[in-house]
């Protein structure tokens, strides 16, 4: 299967961050030899691509995999950025997964010669039979090219903001109300900023409701498990924070902290930054959605009879801000003094390195659960894989559990050694030669 120069693996799986760690403990397992390789450290994107301040959204108890607790952060509290990282280098020890850092993948393509993929690394070449891009759900940091870099404002991806000190003084646009843009703008207005919120559409669960975390709800509610994303949303975005103990985002309370809100950043001209007019539209949807989580936790509480407080005050919305129901729609970046634009609008995919066709016109894999319509090949940690939760960290584990199925009905498949004929010409030659016998005899 393989030259001296080629080390030969059964899985080759690229990625050691949540869904590498997933996939490899799903293999180990089922006692399927693989290797992840990781061009950084485990976690990386958790260690250098988030901010100073950030923490899990979700509490302890159910942000990990199932086979490892926090043991040192309470149950109902917010892990911070390092701690997450440090659990997963934790898990990796505990089962002993075979994971290699600091090694770059930069190419892999179906070569028959070696029975599968072969891939190219800085470590040198691998040979595998099946692949599993586990690369995840945020590879390359993206944001339309609306400003342009002769605005005269400094530009960066929510990926490399770290803290309020490492911008320059003045004023600063945050663009995206999901989990990362409400956060960077609430830490940047405490710290003294003039700070602007660009909102679009976006989901508002509670933080808590009745004496339950949001992720609780959307659990036993099945919210979690919803199949097929909203038209026209790869990626929900959702805005919730477990930021000082975890609270419910209610976009009220920031533009009552001093934050002017504002619609979706469209078009720039002359110094102008114009907004979208669809920012009451957004709000209202979002609190739709808010109050929808709420009526359906009411509803599951009166049909199961499970003994959880009620919480009139959280059905309470105050009236909308002055910035939203006579919102800007243009903004002279000069004259507000905007120094800095902070752009927390998502991620998008990069598998040039994967040359096998898997992709659509977008590059974005085309697959079913994970499975890829180039046989051998699978990815993990992709948005809406298989649930609403595909891209989160218990998400991504239970996909990894059904890709390291599928390699195992394969591996099945590939050890089959019966008769190759089909039954009809098998039947047929042995007729022949019975008959063949007998005229012999």
């Amino acid at each position: 299967m393989s030259s001296p120069e080629i080390e030969a693996t059964e899985v080759l799986v690229v990625g050691a961050g949540q869904a590498g760690i997933a996939m490899s403990e799903h293999l180990s397992a089922r006692g399927i030899p693989h290797v992840v390789l990781e061009r950084s450290r485990i976690a990386e994107r958790w260690r250098s691509e988030r901010w100073d301040s950030l923490v899990a959204n979700g509490p302890a108890w159910h942000d990990r995999f199932p086979g490892l607790e926090f043991d040192d952060v309470d149950p109902d509290a917010f892990a911070s950025k390092e701690r997450v990282a440090r659990y997963f280098e934790e898990y990796v020890a505990r089962y002993g997964l075979p994971i290699r850092t600091g090694v770059e993948v930069t190419s892999v393509r179906r070569d028959p010669s070696v029975g599968g993929f072969r891939a190219e690394t800085s470590a040198g070449a691998f040979s595998a039979r099946y692949v599993v891009a586990a690369t995840g759900a945020f590879q390359v940091p993206a944001y339309p090219a609306i400003v342009p870099e002769a605005a005269g404002v400094d530009q960066l991806h929510s990926s490399g903001y770290r803290n309020p000190e490492q911008l320059r003084a003045g004023a600063v646009l945050v663009v995206g109300a999901g989990s990362s843009g409400v956060q960077i703008a609430d830490e940047l207005r405490a710290s003294g900023r003039e700070v602007y919120l660009a909102v679009g559409a976006h989901d508002r669960p509670p933080q808590r409701y009745r004496g339950r975390n949001f992720v609780w709800w959307l659990g036993t509610l099945g919210l979690w498990e919803k199949a097929t994303p909203p038209a026209g949303a790869e990626h929900t975005t959702i805005a919730v924070s477990g930021a000082h103990g975890g609270r419910t985002i209610d976009f009220r309370d920031l533009a009552r902290d001093g934050i002017t809100l504002v619609g979706r950043a469209e078009t720039f001209a002359d110094g102008v930054l114009a907004f979208g007019g669809d920012l009451e539209r957004d709000i209202r949807r979002g609190d739709a959605n808010y109050l929808s989580v709420l009526e359906q936790a009411d509803a599951f509480v009166a049909r199961t009879g499970i003994p959880l407080p009620e919480e009139p005050s959280a059905w309470e919305l105050g009236p909308l801000p002055e910035s939203v129901t006579d919102p800007l729609r243009a903004l002279d970046l000069a004259e507000a003094g905007v120094t800095t634009i902070v752009w927390a609008t998502g991620f998008g995919v990069d598998y040039g390195w994967l040359e096998v066709d898997a992709f659509d016109d977008r590059g974005r894999p085309v697959q079913q659960r994970g499975v890829s319509e180039e046989p051998g090949v699978y990815f993990v940690g992709v948005p809406w894989q298989s649930r609403r939760g595909s891209s989160f960290i218990w998400g991504c584990w239970h996909d990894a559990k059904y890709i390291a199925d599928q390699i195992e009905i394969q591996r099945g498949y590939l050890a089959y050694t019966g008769n190759a004929l089909p039954a009809s010409t098998a039947a047929t030659t042995q007729d022949s030669a019975r008959a063949a016998t007998s005229i012999a005899v």
